[in-house]
């Protein structure tokens, strides 16, 4: 990853200390705000990892030491002034020390980020393995258990989608979106190449109509 960005920033402006916005790439969800120093950002771009400055310990801290729950940067991002930043990752688990997927709660209606959301708490069910966790036996049962769970979910879905309610094709649907993601997490596959694909598709038709 290239300094340019230590570059274009006004540090003087700022004090040497700026904020810094971080994004997760995958669901463009906020995560958390944060602030750098010049040593800060430094280490950010050497190592890939999301370090900060704390003002309240005075020091330079890395998000994950403790909890391992890293941020992966993918791109950084000055703003109009260059006296911020906007830096996307990829979250190595829950961003916020409370747990949460983000610092920055948001309403059940936006259903779709939520996706996002539980995709990484699969994530950490399959590196911890709790028990009594349903996720986690799924994981440990292997790649055969778990295409077996969703060809009889699919079939579900099947049969409510002929013959049941519109809530049974819901919650028939959930059983069968949830263990896909099961899936994706075994085969190390990340949500945002699934996006991609369907997004190329959707060009691709595009493109089709147009000719």
């Amino acid at each position: 990853m290239n300094k340019k960005p230590i570059l274009e920033i006004n540090w003087k402006k700022m004090d040497g200390l700026i904020p810094v916005i971080i994004q997760d790439i995958s669901s463009d969800k906020v995560l958390m705000l944060g602030y750098v120093n010049i040593e800060a950002l430094e280490k950010t771009i050497s190592t890939g990892r999301m370090w900060f400055f704390s003002r309240s310990k005075n020091r330079l801290w890395l998000k994950g030491e403790e909890s391992k729950n890293y941020l992966y940067v993918k791109e950084i991002k000055p703003d109009c002034d260059s006296d911020s930043l906007l830096i996307k990752v990829k979250p190595a688990g829950p961003t916020c020390h409370t747990g949460e997927y983000s610092c920055f709660k948001e309403s059940a209606e936006n259903g779709l980020k939520f996706i996002s959301e539980l995709y990484y708490l699969l994530n950490l069910r399959k590196k911890e393995l709790p028990k009594n966790s349903y996720s986690a036996t799924l994981f440990k049962d292997g790649v055969d258990k778990i295409v077996q769970k969703i060809g009889e979910e699919a079939t579900e879905v099947v049969i409510a989608g002929k013959n049941e309610s519109n809530q049974r094709i819901i919650e028939e649907s959930s059983d069968l979106l949830y263990h896909l993601l099961i899936l994706l997490i075994e085969k190390n596959i990340p949500l945002d190449k699934i996006v991609l694909e369907l997004k190329k598709r959707n060009s691709t038709k595009t493109r089709q109509k147009a000719e």
